[in-house]
């Protein structure tokens, strides 16, 4: 009797835009969509799901989004058991899903942030031909996930969700909720799981660490958290993303000084270098307390890295506001500087403030401040050539295939030549080359 058993191998691609904590909810969506017989994937023409992670955090990449479920659509028409899943913070937005819903008729599944555990059913439900659009308004109290995907040297550990800062510009609080911390003893479990099966570096995600375990009453701390990971047999690297600059403790900085593998790499988001525009982004700190905590840093960790994020063309800037912001940058002197316009989001008070910036000034003003930074950055790397640096190895470089590339403790990229025998072991590179976004060195 003949075997009519479809015996096609199920596959994923998933497609993620945004930041960290998106890259750790669509690592999340793989790891559930393999659960339910899914193999992953990087080719769309040949896939039975491609599930696209959302970001909403700027325009531009609202519209990536938007222009990429579009092309999605030709595929569907040529493969016709592809289900396509969209999810993320775009969807969750209050009144956009009937938007996209009406853009987009061929997408399968809709679904959210804060229902990301429940994917697996919507993915049952969709395999049977239903259409699914299930955002929730609010979180779980308790929202079990699956762990972070074993097997890799780098993963991305969840230590909280959500937001409670309103930053007049920001829409996370709404589309990620109230911040919830996650029990230590879960998140140690986690990472020495990780360990156990090859992971070597970890970074503990939040969208402010710094307020991680608030509202436990014992007083447990986003320092006390760090140093018992650093503590974790096997583990090499501990990385953590983000900091806001008004919770940056004493305790942490020293915790970090004192640690063996906490990395000497922290990532502050300034913003802005003028008090007047601190204040209407709600960002609760002044430039003077931003540049105390700088020298702070600098005096405990006089090798660590900084990098930031600063918004240019917030409303109301003036002139001699972006000036502030260029001195800033030049007395921080920031390793990196993730660099962007400011861009309306719907539902956030700074989209409806008056003094709106006209989009050639703020392009401008990138372009400058662009220039500053890279020259920063480019100083900042020259000043480690000639040096000997502990590199973790993470595989052959992507525009340089024949050589391998890793990172320094202070998450500077190095590029050289290796045996792909190295990957995931620490070794030592003295820095030649200098470049504003890549160290070229050679092993020691």
């Amino acid at each position: 009797m003949c075997n009519t058993m479809d015996v096609h191998a199920k596959k994923v691609v998933t497609l993620v835009y945004g930041c960290q904590m998106s890259e750790r909810d669509a690592e999340t969506l793989t790891v559930i969509s393999s659960e339910q017989g899914y193999e992953r994937s990087g080719n769309l023409e040949d896939a039975d799901l491609i599930i696209i992670n959302t970001c909403c955090v700027r325009e531009s990449a609202e519209n990536k989004i938007l222009g990429k479920i579009g092309e999605l659509k030709k595929i569907k028409e040529k493969n016709p058991r592809l289900k396509i899943a969209v999810s993320g913070c775009m969807v969750q937005q209050p009144g956009v899903l009937q938007h996209l819903q009406k853009k987009a008729p061929h997408v399968d599944i809709w679904t959210g942030t804060h229902n990301i555990h429940h994917f697996a059913e919507q993915l049952v439900k969709a395999q049977a031909g239903e259409k699914v659009a299930e955002i929730w308004a609010e979180p779980d109290a308790r929202m079990e996930l699956p762990l972070a995907e074993k097997g890799k040297i780098k993963a991305n550990v969840n230590i909280m969700f959500g937001c409670d800062n309103y930053c007049t510009y920001c829409i996370v609080p709404h589309v990620r909720g109230r911040e919830r911390s996650r029990r230590p003893e879960e998140i140690m479990e986690e990472i020495r799981d990780l360990v156990a099966n090859g992971c070597r570096e970890v970074t503990l995600l939040g969208q402010n660490v710094n307020s991680y375990g608030r509202e436990f009453a014992s007083g447990y701390d986003f320092a006390d958290l760090l140093g018992e990971v650093d503590r974790i047999p096997g583990l090499y690297r501990v990385r953590f993303i983000t900091s806001h600059p008004k919770d940056l403790s004493d305790k942490l900085v020293l915790t970090i000084a004192a640690g063996k593998h906490l990395c000497e790499h922290i990532h502050l988001p300034v913003q802005a270098g003028s008090n007047d525009v601190l204040k209407r982004m709600n960002r609760k700190y002044t430039r003077e307390y931003y540049l105390d905590r700088v020298e702070f840093i600098r005096r405990v960790l006089p090798e660590c890295s900084l990098t930031t994020d600063i918004i240019v063309g917030f409303p109301g800037e003036t002139k001699a506001d972006f000036e502030q912001t260029l001195d800033m940058v030049r007395q921080v002197h920031y390793s990196q500087a993730f660099t962007f316009m400011y861009s309306k989001r719907s539902g956030t008070p700074a989209a409806i403030m008056p003094t709106q910036i006209p989009l050639d000034v703020k392009k401008r003003r990138l372009q400058q401040l662009m220039g500053v930074q890279n020259a920063e950055s480019l100083a900042w790397r020259q000043k480690m050539l000639g040096k000997t640096w502990e590199v973790l190895v993470e595989g052959p470089s992507k525009t340089n295939p024949e050589r391998m590339t890793g990172r320094t403790r202070g998450n500077e990229l190095i590029v050289f030549a290796a045996e792909e025998s190295c990957v995931g072991s620490l070794v030592q590179v003295r820095a030649l080359e200098a470049h504003s976004w890549t160290i070229f060195g050679e092993l020691v």
